[in-house]
């Protein structure tokens, strides 16, 4: 049997297909679905509940609603697989620090 990383779970029942089912509840459509896993396959590789739904709670904190998280995350996919803390909070808080709100951030 192949051994894989801790976060990486390439079974389709259980990963992939929650996964582009999440995604299409967005209110994302099958090309931007499809344009997502295209550009960026690592959205595989993190798992939904630890990453995925976190980083959507986090834009939603912002001020986003559905179809601007989707339209987000369709503009730049690398966002869905990124760790909040290790990468999108520092950088927020920095823009911030120059002077930016929440609305101008989302």
């Amino acid at each position: 049997k192949v051994r894989y990383g801790h976060r990486f779970d390439p079974d389709v029942e259980s990963n992939i297909k929650p996964l582009l089912q999440w995604l299409s509840d967005l209110g994302m459509t099958d090309p931007d679905v499809r344009k997502v896993v295209a550009a960026c396959p690592m959205v595989f590789r993190s798992r939904l509940e630890e990453t995925s739904k976190p980083v959507v709670l986090w834009l939603k904190g912002l001020g986003m609603d559905n179809s601007q998280v989707a339209k987000t995350i369709t503009k730049f996919p690398p966002l869905i697989g990124c760790r909040l803390e290790e990468n999108l909070r520092p950088r927020v808080l920095c823009l911030k620090e120059l002077g930016m709100d929440d609305s101008q951030v989302a």
